[in-house]
């Protein structure tokens, strides 16, 4: 699913701008003569999956409805270093007021593209598919679960309201698993699967006896975590597993092989580097 929504988008780059610019950039406004006119490109200073070009572009659109960005590269693309990203004509003082927001966006989610893509190459050739979670930069969730997408990775959901996935506090709270999953599963109908976070062999067989449709299993050292998988398929030949917690670039292939259909990691959205990309610009 792309989760890039242009109306969410148009309206998260008008707060992000409003934010960035305040009463008016006082500096350009002070220096640089109106209707000068300029050219801007991103430049890549390092290897990288990009992602982000769209934000970009909407950066600069929303302050000039004119303003297009030339792009040289394709959102989810590996480029090296020294590779002009895109490049843009206009007035010097919107690609000025645009350009730290434009960066940011860029950057960051590029940071995210990049790092994901690590992550799944590391899989490769196992069944296992990398996902994220909910753990994003509040206000930015949609633009970083794009950028996963960007880097091979899949989406988790988006939000609490799509998908029922019953973790140890719900437990604590309903009285136990069986009593969680009986009520999820008569509120939500058949059309949604249930989820149950499990960590040993009883709280596993629990679960699926009460017709949990996929397994989380957290916290666990591969060679246990490949023993519960070879148990919840023997109990149910059908059910999903996702492993999730203490995950890797060094680790992640060991859970892949054991079994694991999904390995959730918090920290290609929330540990991700920023890229170095830099906008240069030049009169004409």
């Amino acid at each position: 699913m792309n989760w890039l929504d242009e109306g969410a988008l148009y309206s998260s780059i008008g707060l992000f701008l409003r934010e960035d610019l305040g009463r008016g950039d006082i500096t350009t406004q002070s220096i640089i003569a109106r209707n000068t006119r300029a050219r801007g490109r991103f430049l890549a200073g390092e290897k990288m999956i990009v992602a982000g070009l769209e934000a970009a572009e909407e950066v600069f659109m929303t302050l000039d409805g004119e303003q297009q960005i030339e792009a040289f590269a394709s959102d989810g693309e590996e480029i090296e270093a020294g590779k002009v990203i895109a490049r843009t004509t206009g007035f010097a003082d919107i690609l000025l007021a645009g350009e730290r927001v434009a960066l940011n966006l860029l950057q960051r989610l590029s940071g995210i593209a990049t790092l994901t893509n690590a992550y799944v190459r590391a899989v490769a050739g196992t069944e296992a598919l990398i996902v994220d979670t909910r753990k994003t930069t509040p206000g930015l969730r949609m633009l970083e679960k794009y950028a996963v997408q960007m880097g091979g990775g899949r989406n988790q959901r988006f939000g609490l309201d799509d998908a029922v996935v019953i973790k140890a506090n719900h437990i604590a709270v309903a009285g136990g698993i069986s009593e969680a999953v009986r009520r999820a599963k008569e509120a939500v109908g058949h059309l949604h699967k249930i989820e149950v976070r499990v960590s040993n062999e009883r709280e596993l067989q629990e679960a699926l006896k009460n017709g949990a449709d996929v397994l989380l299993f957290e916290d666990l050292n591969v060679e246990e975590l490949a023993r519960l998988i070879l148990l919840s398929r023997e109990v149910s030949p059908a059910v999903k597993i996702e492993y999730s917690g203490n995950v890797t670039l060094e680790s992640v292939r060991g859970y892949a092989e054991a079994g694991a259909d999904m390995i959730s990691i918090g920290a290609i959205t929330n540990s991700a580097r920023a890229m170095n990309v830099s906008f240069q610009m030049q009169q004409f």
